[in-house]
Parts: structure tokens; C-alpha cells; sequence
């Protein structure tokens, strides 16, 4: 397990961490399990495995471990859809077990944001874009320069660089084509 947080192998993490999960049966595994577990569920924006861990967890557990606590916080955050919340929340001193995991889930919020911004706007103001980024007005115009948008520097409104074009569809070949016929032909009698 501790060479798949070394690695970064976080899918990998997460399965391990499921099956000793399981391994442990009706027992209550250890804080550490639990919060690696829940957070990694947030890195991959699985909130619905990561309300239903919570509700696994023994309260004992939730009493006695701050950090489970906060990295719940988090996904509430996450599950309003609360980019700054979110931000604010993700910003505590981790401990080593889900530092990097943490530092994960903020750059993984970022690029969907990004990304939302992307799909969602032709153009936007540089403080709603640092609101949805989780950072200062200057970076995030920064950041959005840096990945090509337009950058309107007097009125301090963004344009988004286009999205490349989802990929063609593939030509159909004869096979498909006879299928199709068959299939409509089939439907006409």
C-alpha cells in the first residue's frame, strides 16, 4: 500500500484500501484506512463512495480523528458544488498519510473547473475565474494566460481558448452498412 502512495497510483491505492477494508469484516478498521479511503474517493470525484464510507464509519472513529473530519469538509464542499468552500476547505496542514493524495484532490478541482469554465463561458470576469480557481485575481489570470485564453487586461475579462472538437464519428464500413439495412428493412415489413 505505501508503494502505491509513493507512486501515485491512486486507483491502485484505492482498491487496495477497499478490499482491506473488507478484509476487516464487521470489525472497524483503522483511522488511517478510512481517511485514505475518503480521500481518495475525493480525488475521484466519487462522492456518492465517499457519503456512503462516511456512513460506515464507526462514530467512535469520526470522534476520535480530526482529519477524517476535515477531509468530510471537504467533500461537502465538493457535493454543493462550493469551489471556494471547497478551495477554503482543502487549505489545512495535512498529515504525511494523505498529503499528497490532498495536494491531489486540489489540482484534480482545479483542472475540473477549468475545464467548466471552458465549456461553460465565451468570456469571464477575472474574479469569478480566481473564485473558481481557488486562487489570487493575478494567478489566475496568470493561469488562464498560460493556457492560451485571451486576456483583457482594461476590463479584466478572460475568453477562454476554444476546446478541440470532439472526434469524428468513424466512417461507417460495409458491415455496419448491412446491419443497418437489414435492420431498417426488417422494420419497414
Amino acid at each position: 500500500m505505501a508503494a502505491a502512495v509513493n507512486t501515485m497510483d491512486y486507483s491502485q491505492l484505492g482498491s487496495d484500501l477497499e478490499r482491506q477494508e473488507l478484509e476487516f469484516g464487521a470489525s472497524p478498521a483503522s483511522p488511517l484506512l478510512y481517511c485514505q479511503l475518503l480521500a481518495v474517493y475525493v480525488l475521484q470525484n466519487d462522492l456518492c463512495n465517499a457519503k456512503f464510507l462516511w456512513k460506515r464509519i464507526p462514530l467512535g472513529i469520526k470522534q476520535n480523528c480530526p482529519e477524517l473530519v476535515l477531509i468530510w469538509h471537504v467533500v461537502q464542499k465538493m457535493w454543493l458544488k462550493d469551489y471556494a468552500g471547497t478551495y477554503e476547505a482543502l487549505q489545512k496542514e495535512w498529515s504525511d498519510d494523505v498529503k499528497n493524495i490532498m495536494l491531489a484532490v486540489e489540482d484534480s478541482v482545479r483542472a475540473r473547473a477549468l475545464r467548466l469554465v471552458q465549456l461553460a463561458y465565451s468570456n469571464i470576469h477575472a474574479n469569478e475565474f480566481a473564485t473558481f480557481v481557488g486562487m489570487n485575481v493575478d494567478k489566475a489570470v496568470q493561469a488562464a494566460a498560460d493556457a492560451g485564453w485571451q486576456v483583457d487586461n482594461i476590463t479584466g475579462i478572460l475568453i477562454p481558448k476554444p476546446l478541440d472538437p470532439p472526434a469524428a464519428p468513424p466512417i461507417m464500413n460495409e458491415q455496419h452498412l448491412s446491419v443497418l439495412t437489414q435492420y431498417v428493412t426488417y422494420m419497414e415489413n
